[in-house]
């Protein structure tokens, strides 16, 4: 793209100007509340500045902010890109993360698109993909950040997506990887929230890691890991809770107390979950809780009373209308 003539500002949708600077703050809290917020909401706002950025680049950028302007447009697409898979579409969510690497591509900017390679693992893993989450993953370690924690992300996603494919010795090396990229960390993510990979959420999937790989072994450091990841997700004030991420470390709780024929251990997570995510419902949880539903149907105790009732009520919930449609017409 051409960057000699300069840029005529965006126009808000009331008729303001737009700068860069506002679409900067406006990314900013967008990213920083997708942890505890309902997701279509944000998902609108998101497109409507893809939208006025896009329109932005289209025209002839100056050199000095061509930069700037690919890296904020590739975070809008980058949150675009989870956004839409929380609501259950992972082809818009795949085309979004496309779009969000060419732009990091543009602007030089190693850490996005670390990050976008670990949402493109992400989006492969559930969907069943686990050798396309291991390489997407993989390709993602051409892209050092020099700071924040999409390292840390990328290589607890290559590690779950290992355990899937049932490669313990691939999985504990890429959760030592984490390890060392955590202590390497040079500064915090910006802008943080969604883009931030906290140690509970480290703690998270390294219990979902255990889970797969199974085992007595595996099931202990899977309970153990997950009840760290509750109790850290739990230090947050209710209103700045990570939702969905606190949701599947439940979830990871209640897999190991069903497969010690804990019924009623299991209920009481599932029951949690079940409450908080009402109001936040996202793919991987609903996944997440059609798989429990199926380890109910298998356990030796599916005809027990709670049992029973557990999976009933995972049953309801799942087929209730939770999660939006994007809306009509293209992303």
């Amino acid at each position: 793209m051409p960057a000699t003539e300069p840029v005529t500002p965006a126009r808000s949708g009331h008729g303001g100007p737009q700068s860069l600077d506002r679409f900067r703050v406006d990314v900013a809290r967008i990213i920083d509340d997708y942890p505890h917020q309902p997701v279509f909401p944000l998902f609108v706002e998101l497109r409507e500045l893809r939208d006025r950025a896009l329109k932005v680049l289209e025209r002839r950028v100056p050199a000095e902010h061509a930069r700037d302007w690919f890296r904020t447009a590739g975070l809008i697409c980058a949150a675009m890109s989870t956004a839409a898979f929380d609501l259950g579409h992972p082809a818009a969510a795949e085309a979004q993360a496309r779009t969000a690497f060419q732009c990091a591509d543009q602007a030089g900017d190693d850490a996005l698109r670390c990050w976008v390679r670990g949402t493109q693992s992400l989006v492969a893993y559930w969907d069943d993909r686990g050798r396309d989450a291991v390489e997407l993953a993989r390709d993602g370690l051409h892209y050092p950040p020099e700071s924040g924690t999409a390292a840390v992300r990328l290589a607890a996603i290559e590690a779950r997506a290992h355990a899937r494919l049932g490669d313990a010795h691939a999985a504990e090396r890429a959760l030592t990887r984490a390890e060392q990229a955590r202590e390497e960390v040079a500064e915090a993510d910006f802008p943080a929230g969604m883009m931030e990979f906290p140690v509970a959420k480290q703690y998270a999937y390294a219990s979902s890691t255990a889970l797969w790989l199974g085992g007595q072994v595996g099931l202990a450091h899977a309970e153990r890991d997950a009840i760290t990841a509750i109790a850290g997700y739990a230090q947050e004030p209710p209103e700045r809770q990570r939702i969905g991420e606190l949701c599947l470390a439940r979830l990871d709780l209640a897999e190991v107390r069903l497969r010690g024929r804990d019924v009623d251990g299991a209920a009481e997570q599932v029951d949690l979950v079940l409450a908080a995510a009402t109001t936040r419902r996202t793919e991987a949880v609903l996944r997440r809780l059609r798989r429990l539903g199926r380890s109910l149907e298998r356990t030796p105790l599916q005809a027990a009373p709670a049992a029973v009732r557990l999976r009933e009520e995972i049953g309801s919930f799942c087929a209730a209308r939770g999660v939006s449609p994007l809306v009509v017409g293209p992303l």
